[in-house]
């Protein structure tokens, strides 16, 4: 049997998570000494995660691996399913990671730290509601000795890294990629693969760059109540994904303050629903090469695929045959 070990990569942004956590990882590594590359996730348990979504019609075949983060760290992933697709396979498609490299986080905490960091000689209880921050000071308090820990970055940086010290704390990280682990399988089984990418995105730090105080304190309430109650959630949520639960995944809905945290930063950005326009690209690619012929293979978040109208609700109202793991 194949074992595929989870990369260890910047975190890539999950449709499930704010724009605090699509920063957290990267700007944590600038914060604190690079770590030594390492090729392998130290391995803790092997887990199988759900079975692939076989979707058909005609001679169009698409087989979808339901990807998610946070993951339990020390994880290692069983491939045999997924090796065996590859096998017959005509082209794997994965949706490229928004990421913010090391090195564009260093050159920007020199050029450009007023979008990181609090200026004009304030911290972070200055500009943050007092009540905020108190939230803010004890959960940090759970979570470091150290009392001024993030007080010189803005609230939305400061919550980034003080939700990843949570995500540790309660076993879980988002730095384990399933695509990355598919595209190095797909590598080795010599097939093309196709990097998905969506229309008008734009990168994390022009989202910073015009983000209202209004947006990034409703950013920061969702980060806080992440650590404040929903790490248990998490935790279930991960452990139903390694456990290939479909239906406790299914069950575990995210809280609202998430999702005011969203429409806060699409209201802000004046574009499109990120989210909504990510399902779309995916349906319309899926119906595409369902069409077309041929065996596809793709990475989908799980919750664009389990939710209500989601992306197998459509592909399903398109006629399309849809069988679960």
């Amino acid at each position: 049997m194949m074992r595929a070990v989870l990369p260890r990569r910047l975190a890539p942004l999950s449709l499930s998570l704010s724009l605090a956590w699509m920063l957290a990882l990267p700007m944590a590594r600038a914060e604190s000494p690079p770590e030594p590359v390492l090729d392998e996730v130290v391995v803790t348990s092997e887990r199988s995660g759900p079975g692939l979504w076989h979707v058909h019609s005609g001679t169009g075949d698409v087989w979808i691996l339901g990807s998610l983060s946070p993951l339990p760290k020390g994880i290692t992933w069983r491939s045999k399913q997924v090796k065996q697709v590859l096998d017959t396979t005509n082209r794997v498609v994965l949706q490229k990671p928004f990421e913010i490299g090391v090195a564009r986080v260093l050159w920007l905490l020199i050029t450009e730290r007023s979008l990181l960091m609090v200026t004009g000689g304030k911290r972070l209880h200055d500009v943050m509601p007092q009540a905020v921050h108190d939230r803010f000071a004890a959960q940090r308090a759970k979570y470091t000795n150290d009392a001024d820990k993030w007080e010189h970055y803005r609230p939305i940086i400061a919550a980034a890294f003080l939700q990843q010290a949570a995500f540790h704390a309660a076993g879980l990280s988002t730095r384990l990629d399933l695509g990355a682990a598919v595209r190095a399988l797909a590598e080795k089984h010599h097939v093309r693969i196709e990097d998905l990418k969506i229309a008008g995105v734009r990168d994390a730090i022009d989202e910073l760059k015009t983000m209202s105080p209004t947006a990034e304190n409703t950013c920061v309430d969702a980060s806080l109540v992440t650590i404040e109650r929903d790490l248990p959630r998490l935790v279930e949520r991960a452990d139903a994904w390694a456990a290939g639960n479909i239906e406790r995944l299914r069950s575990l809905r995210e809280p609202a303050e998430v999702d005011a945290c969203r429409a806060a930063l699409t209201e802000g950005a004046g574009a499109a629903d990120l989210f909504a326009m990510v399902k779309q690209t995916w349906f319309e690619t899926l119906q595409k090469y369902l069409q077309s012929g041929g065996v596809t293979l793709a990475v989908v978040n799980t919750d664009l695929l389990l939710e209500q109208g989601g992306v197998l609700d459509e592909l399903r109202a398109k006629g399309y045959q849809v069988e679960g793991p």
